[in-house]
């Protein structure tokens, strides 16, 4: 059983039944039959498909922003937008899609291969309640583009937000089977991986479960995309604009309470304009507006649970115990998951509290001597996700680009995930990419159709 509990109040709201061994194993027959006759299917019918789930986003998207906010917390105007974000997955795909499934003809001195993009079955994926939505539609839009089929195990908290997503595809008319959501806990997900008809699984979420997931896929020898933690850096040089990187520094660091695995973690500023930004940056940090999330102009809600909110308090426990300086930061005293934002400064960078994600409303400030410095200091974690670098000096540009670790990097520019761009990380942050038509490809047979050659031409292995 699941119940859905509101951070911003500590009430219960609705429950949900988990699904049982044999409600699992239904759904693995209509997985698999549905993937039989979407496998075929004409792509202008798989395209029809994704416009009509975006239209069903789009007519129901007040109830589904008002739902993930009463079960995550996340205020309501930021998940008003990650629906809108969805509609525009949906479309991306519907729109663009098709030429990404186009396959090319090389040709060879023994004749030609045509290549062929095709799909390969069911594919598992293990959601986290952060985004709620969209972190299941930049996986589900191409699933169904591909030829697909999903099956989604979404996290505990957001169990309404995951039937939202069935009836949506459902009443957009899915055939039967094409898209599944199984509630069910973590104790069943290895079963899921190793049953033959499933071909691959994708995770956002903790190193440690993707640890696991990992480690039952390779058993089983299928394929998998993890997206996985986050500590990215903000390196803001002397030749940056100091008030956009303040204003934007605040809001990449807040957004969905710090609950995100692209947010902006550490703060890594030139000495020349530490102080200045050091300053603007905590007086701003500790004015964020917080509040009732389903109202308008709060700019943070609550965590999303008590538990979230004390595993941050914990880890700025041991921040100050290790000589760092908080500023904000502390446990608003009311029912709920509240705290506020907060600045950790004079963080030794050899510390062990230092080397973590911290997934709350909580940045750590670090005083860099100069752009090797502030390198070093961008990759001196085990993450390798996203990154934010800040200066007006093109070379400055080209290096950070070039030599942070990672998997994105913005320029002048809050980091976000957009349909058409490549998503994913490197290190501990995970591997695989999400999005675009990397996304699509990561799930699919690129099959080489061998043609022209004379009798014999094609040598053996």
């Amino acid at each position: 059983m699941f119940t859905s509990i509101n951070p911003a109040t500590g009430e219960p709201g609705e429950t949900f039944e988990e699904l049982d061994g044999d409600g699992v194993e239904a759904a693995l027959v209509r997985a698999d039959a549905a993937f039989a006759s979407w496998r075929v299917s004409p792509v202008e019918q798989r395209v029809a498909l994704l416009n009509a789930i975006a239209d069903r986003f789009e007519a129901n998207k007040a109830h589904l922003a008002e739902t993930a906010t009463r079960e995550m917390g996340k205020t309501l105007a930021s998940a008003v937008a990650e629906v809108e974000k969805c509609v525009a997955g949906f479309r991306y795909y519907a729109e663009h899609g098709p030429d990404f499934l186009k396959g090319e003809e090389i040709a060879l001195p023994t004749g030609r291969v045509v290549t062929h993009w095709l799909p390969l079955g069911p594919v598992l994926a293990i959601m986290p309640w952060n985004f709620p939505y969209w972190q299941v539609v930049r996986w589900l839009a191409p699933t169904i583009l591909a030829g697909n089929v999903g099956l989604l195990k979404h996290a505990s908290l957001t169990q309404g937000v995951a039937a939202l997503i069935q009836q949506m595809v459902s009443s957009a008319g899915a055939p039967d089977g094409l898209f599944q959501n199984l509630p069910i806990k973590s104790d069943k997900v290895s079963r899921i991986i190793a049953d033959k008809r499933v071909v691959a699984v994708t995770l956002t979420g903790s190193e440690g479960a993707g640890a696991k997931v990992a480690e039952a896929a390779g058993r089983a020898l299928k394929k998998v995309v993890l997206e996985l933690g986050g500590s990215d850096p903000f390196v803001v040089m002397p030749s940056a604009d100091l008030d956009a990187a303040v204003k934007t520094a605040v809001k990449a660091r807040i957004q969905n309470a710090g609950q995100s695995c692209i947010c902006a973690k550490r703060m890594i500023v030139h000495t020349q304009v530490y102080d200045a930004f050091a300053e603007k940056f905590v007086a701003a940090m500790e004015a964020v507006k917080i509040g009732d999330p389903m109202k308008d102009g709060v700019e943070m809600g609550p965590l999303s649970s008590v538990e979230q909110r004390d595993t941050v308090l914990e880890q700025l426990e041991r921040a100050v115990a290790a000589g760092a300086v908080l500023h904000g930061g502390e446990k608003i005293e009311r029912e709920g998951a509240w705290m506020r934002a907060g600045v950790l400064t004079e963080v030794d960078p050899e510390a062990e509290f230092a080397k973590e994600e911290i997934f709350g409303p909580v940045a750590m400030l670090f005083r860099a001597e100069s752009l090797d410095d502030a390198i070093r200091l961008a990759n001196d974690v085990p993450y390798g996700l996203g990154s934010s670098v800040w200066t007006n000096d093109a070379d400055e540009q080209a290096r950070l680009v070039r030599d942070i670790a990672a998997g994105m990097t913005a320029v002048n520019q809050m980091l976000a995930s957009v349909p058409g761009a490549p998503f994913g990380g490197v290190k501990l942050s995970g591997h695989g990419r999400e999005l675009g038509p990397w996304g699509l490809h990561e799930f699919m047979n690129l099959k080489a159709e061998m043609r022209g050659g004379a009798p014999g031409g094609w040598r053996g292995a």
